[in-house]
């Protein structure tokens, strides 16, 4: 079948490659693509976030099958849109991707479904809400309610963090209308874990977990980014956790959704944080994660493509999900100065040498090929050197490897990814 991947980052780089090796494809395009995703894929420069552009190519282009793979193009319909012009696609419809586009909405929704989450309320008003923490106090949790680029919560640990927490998103509006109502939540305590499942709508099938690291500086000091980098599998979840997290959390809200008419066709990505009372819903997020995917696809040993096709053809039922028996670790290598200003434009040299490394493959987050043709940094995370190996310690070693191998001065990255897991051993 001739395929398209809609996004731009290291996970649609890490889908592209899996859908590239199926024997299902014909042909891949991406839309819009990187360098990186060049090598697999026919790229079209059209913006994510221009869904009827892309839908409409992809009927011109007799695309058989969409892998959407960010936010933005979910939550503005793009899966409607398709379905409309009869091409099947994997990602929630717009209504079902509220669960992630707004919090109000997903916070409502657990409450009814009993799933265990943060105490929360919901504000309109900037003074109503300034009232709440004065009387609640901190630490607490400031939220704004659409997307926002992963950069809309604050975890306030005083009361003045929290009080310019809700300036910032209900008058100064740094996140435009996504921070015109705000959520404020209790702060729970504990170790987060990134949790995965597939549904079809009709059926729900656990995936896999992987946990990041946020903070950009090793020992997780420093502001919190999009992510610098992840590993997979997460050893705090074992097999009788995963299955309460699919009784208590997945399943519930899964039948929800169905329950007011949203059934949801696509993949949850629930952010967990394991508290001593035991697992507790910090989010969801309608689409698989990054840079979590680029962990988690290398395990995978189902064919890629044939299991999320299934998935949008509410046949899930009838796949086994097989894995690697490994573990993946994934360092993002980002410009300097991220998550402020950085410089964009800077070339990247020994790609190649990097990727020849055993077991090692290099993603493209943020990159762009000059006038010369080289592949030069075009974003903040940039790349993600990923590794799997039998152990954790062993991806990690064969990862950094990799990344010793490239040659770019103007970029940095953490030198400790999967020190939790290794911790726990």
């Amino acid at each position: 079948m001739k395929v398209l991947v809609v996004g731009s980052g290291g996970r649609e780089h890490a889908i592209c490659n899996a859908i590239s090796q199926s024997p299902l494809c014909k042909k891949l395009c991406c839309a819009p693509g990187n360098a990186g995703i060049e090598a697999v894929a026919e790229c079209w420069p059209i913006a994510t976030d221009k869904v009827s552009e892309i839908a409409t190519q992809a009927q011109a282009q007799n695309i058989d099958f969409v892998v959407i793979g960010p936010e933005v193009p979910l939550s503005l319909g793009l899966a409607d849109e398709l379905t409309a012009l009869g091409i099947p696609s994997f990602g929630p419809s717009k209504a079902a991707a509220e669960l992630e586009s707004s919090k109000s909405f997903m916070k409502d929704l657990c409450t009814r479904a009993g799933v265990p989450t943060a105490a929360y309320k919901r504000f309109t008003e900037a003074e109503a809400a300034r009232a709440y923490v004065h009387e609640r106090g901190a630490p607490i949790v400031i939220k704004a309610d659409g997307l926002a680029a992963g950069k809309g919560v604050t975890v306030a640990r005083s009361v003045d963090e929290a009080i310019a927490a809700i300036d910032d998103a209900m008058i100064g509006q740094v996140f435009g209308a996504s921070g015109a109502e705000i959520v404020i939540e209790e702060c729970m305590e504990g170790e987060e874990v990134s949790f995965f499942a597939l549904s079809d709508g009709k059926t729900v099938k656990f995936f896999t977990t992987a946990q990041d690291h946020k903070p950009v500086f090793d020992g997780d000091k420093g502001p919190n980014t999009g992510g610098m980098g992840a590993y997979s599998p997460a050893p705090i979840i074992d097999e009788a956790m995963k299955q309460r997290i699919m009784r208590e959390i997945i399943l519930p809200t899964d039948a929800e959704m169905k329950k007011i008419g949203r059934p949801f066709v696509g993949v949850y990505y629930a952010g967990l944080m394991m508290t001593k009372t035991g697992p507790r819903l910090i989010e969801y997020n309608a689409r698989f994660g990054d840079p979590e995917t680029e962990v988690m696809i290398p395990r995978l040993k189902t064919d890629l493509l044939a299991l999320l096709f299934a998935c949008s053809k509410g046949m899930l039922d009838g796949v086994d999900l097989e894995w690697h028996d490994t573990a993946a670790v994934g360092v993002i290598m980002a410009a300097q100065g991220y998550p402020g200003k950085y410089e964009k434009g800077t070339v990247i040299r020994n790609l190649d040498r990097a990727g020849q490394v055993e077991g090692a493959v290099v993603l493209h987050a943020g990159t762009k090929r000059n006038a010369a043709g080289e592949i030069t940094a075009n974003g903040g995370r940039v790349l993600c050197v990923t590794a799997t190996a039998a152990t954790i310690v062993e991806a990690q070693k064969r990862a950094y490897q990799a990344v010793d191998q490239i040659d770019w001065p103007q970029g940095f990255c953490r030198r400790d990814i999967g020190w939790r897991a290794i911790a726990r051993r």
